[in-house]
């Protein structure tokens, strides 16, 4: 085994691989499973899905929404079922904790902007440190009083009530920021509209076509009209394009590897990732295409083979934001390595992935250019193994597992449990598939 699987005081220890093989069925994808979640406790009668997310973060959404009032169960064959309260939520008794899921913050906000009580969301100690003036704006603009900690910080008490339609123009592109404005469109008075200055994923505006909401869009601008009723679903979760860019990049790393993805998001606001593998020399082919609930879902079939360089920038950067951190710390392997720009929101994730990327690189023996807004790394080098840290930060500790399998020795990551606010079995998975 490459991996050691099991974690000794939350570290895990990653050796060496020659190929990565195998068939590996992903968890269901965060971002939808999370907007399933919200739009299910307001939604009318009981929705149902197959493949919900088993990252700690969708239960972090899970458990807010039943202190909403809206019960929830895990049935016998694995399935969640969420009871829909309709519109009208109820007040909760208690603080509700996003743990460190900044997407149940914001976008759970827009849904508390629009009811008639007051709430209070509350996380972590990284949650803590993440800015949320990005959804305050807009939903103070539609009429909901928040307050907030120093510099727009949680914890976030919001008042709500009634909300007017705006037409809000970010200058950040967010797609938590737009699923939080136009959730809170459905309590407004008319017309709400978010226009983007780059395209975003879609997974709002699909997720509310789904339970029965019209939304239009016409290129980067959502538009939805206040007091639609939804009405509750049965849905299969497609498997997570983001946890699946991990085994892609680890396929990568070995010219004849072969790894198979079977039920994986396709949605096009995603799949640029692919696009930019191949690029890179990765040999991907795509089978089974079907759409679920307005979702595309396929089968992805990667081959390893020589591995290029690339450049990631402007809407890419947008697109790919939480792929970056794993192309980053595979990139020295690469012939031509890798360039990032435009990527200032990196330095406000669970961690600050640019520093995190750069430090962890060197202690690995790399050459890394940091930058405000992004980095270079240099192709054709050669890492050792080291003691890295996660950072407590998810897609650190699972992107330097992928790069410890290409280094000479051993490398320790420190706080690798933090992988499961999105993947609780990724270390084994990765065990397995990884060969020595």
């Amino acid at each position: 085994m490459a991996v050691d699987s099991k974690l000794h005081d939350s570290n895990v220890i990653v050796r060496p691989a020659r190929s990565v093989r195998g068939v590996v069925r992903v968890p269901g994808d965060k971002s939808i499973s999370h907007r399933y979640a919200m739009l299910a406790a307001i939604a009318e009668g009981t929705s149902r899905f197959r493949n919900f997310s088993a990252a700690r973060d969708c239960a972090s959404t899970l458990d807010c929404v039943s202190k909403l009032g809206c019960e929830w169960k895990r049935l016998d064959d694995g399935a969640i079922e969420v009871g829909g309260a309709g519109l009208r939520l109820t007040a909760p008794t208690e603080a509700l904790d996003c743990g460190n899921s900044g997407s149940t913050m914001r976008m759970l906000s827009g849904i508390l902007a629009g009811q008639p009580f007051s709430s209070e969301l509350c996380g972590d100690e990284s949650l803590s440190r993440r800015p949320m003036a990005r959804i305050m704006t807009p939903l103070s603009e539609m009429g909901a009083r928040i307050e907030a900690a120093d510099g727009g910080r949680p914890p976030l008490k919001i008042h709500g009530g009634s909300l007017k339609p705006i037409h809000y123009r970010p200058e950040v592109a967010s797609a938590q920021v737009k699923s939080c404005v136009l959730f809170a469109g459905l309590f407004a008075a008319g017309e709400t509209v978010v226009e983007e200055p780059i395209r975003t994923r879609d997974h709002g505006e699909i997720a509310l076509r789904a339970f029965g909401a019209e939304v239009e869009r016409n290129r980067n601008a959502s538009r939805i009209v206040g007091g639609q009723r939804l009405r509750a679903i049965e849905a299969h979760v497609p498997g997570d394009l983001s946890s699946a860019a991990f085994f892609l990049c680890a396929a990568a790393l070995f010219p004849g590897s072969q790894i198979t993805l079977p039920g994986i998001l396709m949605n096009p606001t995603r799949a640029r990732l692919l696009d930019i593998l191949m690029q890179m020399g990765l040999k991907i082919s795509v089978a089974h295409l079907e759409e679920h609930q307005g979702e595309l879902v396929g089968t992805i079939e990667a081959r390893g083979a020589a591995w290029k360089g690339a450049v990631v920038a402007g809407a890419d950067t947008a697109v790919l934001i939480d792929e970056i951190p794993v192309l980053a710390a595979v990139a020295p392997y690469s012939d031509g390595g890798l360039e990032v720009r435009d990527a200032k929101e990196l330095r406000v994730k669970e961690s600050d992935r640019i520093a995190a990327v750069a430090a962890n690189l060197r202690k690995m023996g790399a050459e890394v250019e940091e930058r405000p807004d992004g980095m270079r790394i240099p192709g054709g080098q050669h890492l050792h193994g080291a003691d890295l840290d996660s950072f407590g930060d998810h897609r650190i500790a699972m992107a330097f597992a992928v790069a410890a399998l290409r280094a000479e020795g051993e490398t320790t990551i420190r706080g690798a449990d933090a992988a499961g606010v999105s993947y609780p079995t990724f270390f084994e998975e990765l065990g397995r598939v990884a060969g020595r």
